[in-house]
């Protein structure tokens, strides 16, 4: 959780707002197929409604975010173009959304969808 202070009052965001801001702007990028989480040993696609479950977040001692995201790909596509899209459209999206400034994020392909 992280606590950000106003002139008229205290809001905390809870680490479930991130991984959904997270979760929802990285599925958005062309080329996406999904979020990826580990079952029985191996990485599989999940569901939209589990999207932030391929999600970690990690909050800095200077109050900014660290964001690891574990995807799924559509065959075919240019992994570094991908890649460069979902970094700088998670960075955008968190901190347009919260305020909240994005310092890294690590993006882990784990399986190409041949569909």
């Amino acid at each position: 959780m992280i606590r950000k202070a106003s002139e008229k009052g205290i809001i905390d965001i809870s680490t479930d707002v991130f991984t959904t801001i997270v979760g929802d702007a990285a599925s958005s990028c062309f080329g996406v197929k999904g979020m990826a989480g580990r079952g029985s040993g191996i990485w599989q696609l999940l569901s939209p409604e589990s999207m932030s479950k391929g999600v970690e977040v990690r909050f800095e001692e200077d109050n900014s975010l660290i964001v690891d995201l574990h995807i799924v790909v559509d065959h075919g596509v240019n992994l570094y173009a991908l890649s460069t899209s979902i970094i700088a459209e998670v960075g955008y999206k968190v901190t347009a959304t919260t305020g909240v400034p994005v310092s890294q994020v690590n993006v882990f392909i784990d399986s190409m969808n041949q569909d």
